[in-house]
């Protein structure tokens, strides 16, 4: 007996070794099927519980969604952003590109944020009924193009527009800090902009319920506005026109100078005679 055992131990291992492939692969698709049948039959199961109980129905829904909401979130992230504020100058018709390219010279602003704003002010304003040139007239004169600009007494952005009192006009946009997104706060300046205008029946009242003027009658500014706007006119027509200095509005009532200059970079924002109950009747 002590001889034989190895015998056959040796036997079995040898032929073991010599089993055919097909062999092998009939045994291992044996053991697969017999994993799905078993995941099947789990499956089976949780989908019986889970109709049998809604709440746990509920809670797996809830958990997926959250888990989706994150990873769409995640992936939103990491890509660029698909609403860049900025445009090729070449793109824009020529009017449009003519009026960039004497802004953006004479506020030594950016070509391509430019022509962002330039192409957003001729689009809107003739949406609303609005000169897409009075618009930005208004917003050299308030910001200088700074799109960060804010005043002691609360106006904010390109157009220098009364946040807490035009709260709702933001609404649309996300909230109150779409105030320093420069295409939002052109959108809510150019609305209040035109509801002046038909408060008070003119564009020299309209810009005069604007800038809130309560110590003066707002004569220099409305003078300051329109001559910019005149002078945009002309650009847009192809002609020379030479820079101006405009004055902020914290000394209202001095005159512009004319020069053949750039204008300084420093932004000055056009708001200290805005009065939030001024503004606000504009809306």
């Amino acid at each position: 007996m002590t001889d034989y055992k190895p015998v056959l131990q040796d036997n079995g291992s040898s032929a073991q070794a010599q089993r055919p492939v097909w062999v092998w692969l009939r045994d291992a698709l044996h053991i697969t099927h017999h994993s799905m049948a078993v995941f099947g039959l789990v499956l089976v199961i949780v989908v019986a519980v889970v109709m049998i109980k809604p709440s746990w129905r509920y809670t797996a829904e809830t958990q997926l969604l959250g888990w989706l909401l994150d990873r769409q979130s995640f992936v939103l992230d990491s890509t660029p952003l698909d609403r860049v504020v900025a445009v090729d100058p070449n793109e824009l018709p020529e009017n449009q590109a003519l009026v960039t390219e004497w802004l953006s010279r004479k506020y030594r602003v950016a070509r391509e944020p430019m022509s962002a704003i330039v192409s957003e002010a001729y689009s809107y304003g003739k949406e609303i009924g609005v000169d897409p040139k009075l618009i930005l007239s208004v917003m050299a004169m308030e910001s200088r193009f700074n799109p960060y600009a804010a005043s002691p007494v609360g106006a904010q952005g390109l157009m220098q527009v009364m946040t807490r009192v035009h709260t709702d006009k933001f609404e649309d946009f996300g909230g109150t800090l779409a105030a320093f997104d420069p295409l939002s706060n052109l959108r809510v300046g150019a609305m209040v902009l035109r509801d002046a205008i038909k408060r008070s029946g003119s564009v020299e009242g309209g810009l005069r319920l604007y800038v809130g003027a309560v110590q003066t009658d707002g004569s220099s500014y409305i003078m300051r506005v329109l001559s910019e706007q005149e002078r945009l006119m002309r650009v847009a027509q192809g002609q020379r026109v030479p820079f101006s200095t405009p004055k902020p509005s914290t000394s209202i009532d001095a005159p512009e100078p004319e020069a053949e200059v750039e204008a300084t970079p420093t932004a000055s924002p056009d708001t200290a005679q805005k009065t939030p109950p001024k503004v606000a009747s504009a809306s």
